[in-house]
């Protein structure tokens, strides 16, 4: 547990880094196109630079697409890029303080993402001369068309509020749906993405999550099933139980939330009599409590002398 989360930090670190090293080469390019001034140009050169920091500051509405306008469209991009990563870096830290709040900042950085590319698209028509509000209602009439068309976004949508809204999981917590069980690593607009123990990711539609069990919010039971011979005194076996199960939540404090139960008897097996144990634990750690718990079992019956039968076949032989 301790090694993924330190994978979880590393990855983590190494994007921070990363989207960093590129808000510098941004501004860095931002800045030399606003001032041409800065760069070593001939006076043809310069010229068409000044032009370019005009048509960035003062949109003429020229539908007369030229050199200065794609790099001016260039230069609109990369402030838009600029803007929403220093609002996602915000978030990002922000959603740090705990699952609850790193939930609602991976929705409103899903939804950051798709306002950018908004953002890019129109201010880039309005460079080359196109009017963005015509666009705009162009894109209403079409989105209205094919509305009836897109029912499965719209509900992906709605449905990834109310999960956000309602609580009914958040980044962090184990979730299983149908037969996957799996860690919610994020959860945008549209999809929610799982991890399970071995890593394989998962991508659900919102709209597609429906009767899942999150195993987070309680504490687990970590069962275990052991056998004995039928050789075995039950009474004097249950009575040295205890104390012996309380030294093992001594030792293993980090691992067990509450001392290790015995049920009683589980099964009359055919070779022997099956004990039930459990122990309180995070689901998180169920399955490595369930292994150390049955380990601790066999080493206290080692210890004592209780037999763990093994399967036996008698045969019976005619005279």
């Amino acid at each position: 547990m301790k090694n993924q989360n330190s994978n979880e930090q590393k990855k983590s670190n190494t994007r921070l880094i990363g989207t960093a090293i590129g808000m510098i080469i941004v501004i860095g390019l931002i800045v030399l196109l606003a001032n041409p001034a800065w760069l070593p140009l001939d006076a043809q050169a310069r010229a068409s630079m000044v032009e370019l920091e005009k048509e960035f500051f003062l949109i003429d509405g020229s539908v007369h697409i030229t050199l200065v306008h794609l790099l001016t469209v260039l230069l609109a991009i990369c402030v838009t890029w600029l803007c929403y990563q220093i609002l996602e870096l915000i978030l990002r830290l922000i959603g740090r303080k705990s699952d609850r709040v790193a939930t609602i900042t991976t929705l409103l950085c899903s939804m950051l993402k798709y306002l950018a590319w908004i953002v890019a698209i129109v201010w880039g028509l309005s460079i080359l001369g196109v009017n963005p509000l015509g666009v705009l209602a162009s894109v209403g009439i079409i989105g209205l068309a094919l509305g009836f068309g897109a029912q499965s976004l719209i509900e992906d949508i709605i449905t990834g509020f109310f999960i956000i809204f309602e609580g009914q999981y958040g980044i962090g917590d184990i979730i299983v749906l149908d037969d996957f069980r799996g860690v919610v690593r994020s959860i945008g607009v549209r999809t929610t993405v799982l991890e399970d123990a071995g890593g394989n990711l998962k991508i659900v539609n919102n709209s597609d999550i429906r009767n899942l069990q999150n195993r987070s919010r309680n504490a687990s039971l970590a069962l275990c099933d052991v056998d004995v011979s039928y050789s075995t005194n039950l009474k004097k076996l249950e009575e040295m139980l205890g104390p012996e199960l309380e030294k093992m939540y001594e030792e293993n404090k980090g691992l067990y939330l509450a001392v290790p139960q015995y049920m009683g008897v589980e099964n009359l097996g055919d070779s022997g009599v099956t004990l039930r144990f459990c122990v309180s634990t995070k689901e998180a750690n169920i399955f490595m409590a369930k292994r150390r718990l049955t380990r601790d079992i066999r080493i206290l019956f080692d210890e004592k002398g209780v037999e763990i039968p093994f399967p036996q076949v008698v045969v019976h032989q005619e005279d």
